[in-house]
């Protein structure tokens, strides 16, 4: 049924006795139907015709009112979707912004500055971001000398990228702060004994304060107390502690690639007497190799 655009209840009844319906009536009257009847007959299909309409009319009403109900739900559904669709993101951006920066969401506690401010150990963000994700840093940040790189104005942005030539002549992205502290940090094996131990707890603070699981914590203690308490620590031979910080940087640095590996983590604190001794005679031969090297050097411009 097509489309009705007009409310048939306002719809006004003509007037079949003028003059206009004229030829309409005379097609009605005969020898039983008289003018009159004529006139009525006209109204009375007329008003049956409008009757229809007019229900007609109220059903289109009801459909376009269900319709209407309908799609203004569908609407509704459609924004409650998207606004839960919304908050899901914005719930789940905060969590990343959690997660990424954590430390920003600490509480206020309620506490004033401390008493050991001036003295607190504050790391660089590198080797921070480094421990926040599980990752090897060197023990040089934890030294004095990489503590007060955290003091010295910085003007590049940790995050941003650089450009950097690698060491096999090639270039690559990285980050500024990579790049700015490989200038300056010393690998753990050239380390000073001292600077290593002075090192040591101040890295196990920053891990706990990384959230790292406290059985790997405990057992980086347990890992550098028997570096530290070994018998080559206290030999004359400076061979002998060399070898010992040698072995703590190789031995550390495997560990954090089988921990990605299905060796997986594996305890690293008891000392691989073995290792070490092999790692002493690799030591011993590469120190010889550089005096060695060192004398015919000086002896070819004599």
């Amino acid at each position: 049924m097509a489309r009705m655009r007009n409310d048939p209840n306002f719809n006004v009844c003509p007037d079949y006795a003028s003059d206009v319906f004229e030829n309409t009536r005379a097609q009605l009257i005969n020898e039983n139907t008289n003018e009159e009847q004529a006139v009525q007959l006209l109204t009375n299909i007329w008003e049956t015709n409008n009757n229809a309409d007019k229900i007609a009319w109220q059903r289109q009403v009801a459909a376009d009112r269900e319709e209407r109900l309908h799609r203004e739900q569908l609407e509704e559904e459609e924004q409650d979707r998207l606004e839960q669709v919304r908050a899901q993101e914005e719930e789940t951006t905060r969590k990343e912004d959690r997660k990424k920066n954590k430390h920003k969401y600490i509480p206020i506690l309620a506490t004033g500055i401390p008493d050991d401010a001036a003295t607190s150990i504050a790391p660089c963000a590198y080797a921070i971001k480094k421990l926040d994700k599980g990752e090897y840093v060197e023990l040089w940040y934890f030294t004095n000398d990489g503590l007060d790189e955290v003091n010295r104005k910085e003007t590049v942005d940790d995050d941003a990228m650089i450009m950097s030539t690698l060491a096999d002549g090639s270039t690559a992205w990285v980050s500024a702060a990579s790049t700015r502290n490989a200038r300056a940090v010393i690998n753990d094996e050239n380390l000073p004994f001292e600077e290593f131990c002075q090192a040591c707890p101040r890295m196990l603070t920053a891990m706990e304060e990384a959230d790292w699981p406290e059985d790997r914590t405990r057992m980086m203690a347990r890992f550098w107390r028997n570096i530290q308490v070994h018998k080559y620590r206290s030999m004359r031979n400076p061979v002998a502690q060399k070898a010992l910080l040698a072995y703590q940087a190789e031995q550390r640095k495997r560990w954090h690639v089988a921990v990605k590996t299905s060796v997986g983590p594996y305890d690293l604190s008891l000392v691989n007497e073995r290792v070490l001794e092999e790692t002493r005679e690799r030591v011993y031969w590469e120190t010889r190799d550089k005096r060695d090297n060192a004398r015919d050097y000086k002896v070819s411009f004599i």
